[in-house]
């Protein structure tokens, strides 16, 4: 992805090699063009700022539509928004149902040991136990791996 930049500032983004050439029809410019004939002509390639720190419970990252001066290069630039506090209710709630439903499949794939001919052991029970209890979790809706009990 390329801009032209004129008088330092932003003419056209995105820029190609075709606008270049379209741009400039007396020019005879070769198959490859250089990086340098292309600044010769305004035209500089675009980055990708790294994406700061933040915490997507609470915020999201936007991208930035046209490309601004960074670190000595072009580059689209990253924001961190704060979300609204229905955006954040409704990301809870989506996060809770989806691990409720993996809480749901993990004791379901250990009910045959509650079947009266099956004799369910003690750390099964209390891994079945830790599965009815995951929504009191310090953590709860937002659990890591390791929240997770470990069957038996």
């Amino acid at each position: 992805m390329f801009v032209k930049i004129t008088n330092g500032e932003v003419d056209q983004y995105p820029y190609t090699v075709g606008d270049l050439r379209r741009d400039n029809p007396t020019v005879s410019f070769p198959k490859t063009i250089s990086q340098t004939t292309m600044a010769d002509y305004g035209m500089h390639p675009v980055g990708y700022q790294a994406a700061p720190e933040y915490n997507p419970l609470t915020h999201r990252i936007q991208h930035s539509s046209q490309p601004s001066m960074v670190d000595g290069g072009w580059a689209l630039t990253k924001e961190i928004v704060s979300l609204t506090t229905e955006q954040i209710e409704a990301n809870t709630a989506a996060t809770a149902k989806a691990a409720r439903t993996k809480r749901d499949v993990l004791i379901s794939a250990t009910d045959y040991f509650a079947l009266t001919d099956v004799t369910m052991n003690a750390d099964m029970t209390t891994y079945r136990q830790a599965l009815r209890d995951i929504t009191s979790h310090a953590n709860w809706p937002n659990l890591n791996k390791d929240d997770w009990p470990t069957k038996p």
